[in-house]
């Protein structure tokens, strides 16, 4: 019996809807299972931010500041694969530029470094409350007049590294018999004379007939007013000679290197330098840097107050001890820095007198 041709052609549609569908549902169970084109749309990538970073005047070659904090940047887009930039700063005039640049290229974070931005950090955060900032060494409640809320203070405990040098210097002195611990400082600001002020209250407890000398450069970037001033200092009976002035620094590790007596580094550990360096009071710079990017990377960063690192964060503490430094002094200093930690020491002093 033959079959109307219009009824086969019905057949063959149903078949072909039949085959078709089933096709689909082979493609539908794959791709569940792939990482096609469909699976990363809904699936979408860490979000990569832009950082900026502004140097103060001493520039990224001081082996101190400014090289610590394009560490931490460094760090930051290494690991988190962030998108960065760093400004330089020749002179305080910059600091509104630089700043400012950076905030109109649409950067996720904007880092200031250093006390002296408070001001150009406050005009420039003020004019962009869209744009998130961290500045180090400056309180965010307190150094900016506006109080904006898109700004972060890095704060340290200096007084804590420096009250360990200053106790290890004092040490050293009372095994000579006597002498000095002098300081060379930058600029009279809080961040040097937290680390002084905590100095020589560390020399005075660990040797109380010690005398300290203190004088300040005016400088950050260059060494020969720091080395003058630590020569003098030196031939005045000075056996210890502890640098608070960046760059300008290195001229006083500099003269004490030349006259035979002990260095004492700052912010990053200056051991590199020469056995003449007892040791050095760091300052994790690098570390509050990548923290505060990796806060913004995360959503979690916060303006309008400070994040603050003491021995505790592991923001401040000491760098490597010289190899020729005295027998024994190095455990001593250690346990001092548990009495820190554990709070059986405090109130460490930040005013130098």
């Amino acid at each position: 019996m033959r079959r109307p041709l219009h009824l086969l052609a019905l057949l063959l549609l149903v078949a072909s809807c039949t085959v078709v569908t089933a096709c689909g549902g082979d493609d539908s169970d794959s791709g569940s299972n792939s990482t096609g084109s469909s699976s990363s749309e809904s699936t979408p990538e860490a979000k990569k931010i832009k950082v900026g970073l502004v140097t103060d005047t001493g520039g990224l070659n001081d082996r101190s500041f400014n090289q610590l904090a394009n560490e931490g940047l460094e760090r930051a887009k290494s690991e988190l694969g962030i998108e960065t930039r760093v400004l330089v700063s020749k002179s305080n005039s910059d600091y509104v530029p630089n700043l400012s640049t950076l905030a109109q290229q649409k950067y996720d974070l904007v880092i200031g470094n250093g006390f002296l931005m408070a001001d150009a950090m406050n005009t420039v955060a003020t004019k962009f409350p869209q744009t998130k900032f961290g500045i180090i060494d400056v309180d965010a409640t307190t150094d900016l007049k506006s109080k904006p809320k898109n700004v972060t203070g890095l704060l340290f405990k200096e007084q804590e590294g420096g009250y360990l040098a200053g106790y290890m210097a004092g040490l050293y002195l009372k095994d000579e018999g006597g002498g000095t611990a002098a300081s060379v400082g930058g600029l009279k600001i809080p961040p040097v004379d937290h680390y002084i002020a905590g100095y020589q209250a560390g020399v005075k407890a660990a040797n109380p007939d010690a005398k300290v000398a203190n004088e300040y450069s005016q400088k950050f970037d260059d060494p020969a007013p720091c080395k003058e001033i630590a020569l003098d200092q030196i031939a005045k009976g000075a056996k210890v000679v502890f640098q608070v002035a960046g760059g300008c620094g290195l001229g006083a590790l500099d003269a004490a290197k030349a006259k035979g007596v002990w260095g004492i580094g700052v912010d990053a550990d200056q051991a590199f330098l020469g056995t003449h360096i007892l040791t050095s009071a760091l300052k994790g710079v690098d570390r509050a840097v990548f923290l505060s990017i990796k806060d913004a990377k995360s959503g979690n960063f916060k303006g309008g107050q400070d994040a603050i690192y003491g021995l505790d964060q592991k923001g401040v503490g000491l760098g490597k001890f010289s190899p020729k430094a005295p027998a024994g002094i190095e455990a001593k200093v250690k346990k001092i820095q548990q009495d820190i930690t554990s709070g059986k020491i405090k109130n460490i002093p930040t005013t130098v007198q």
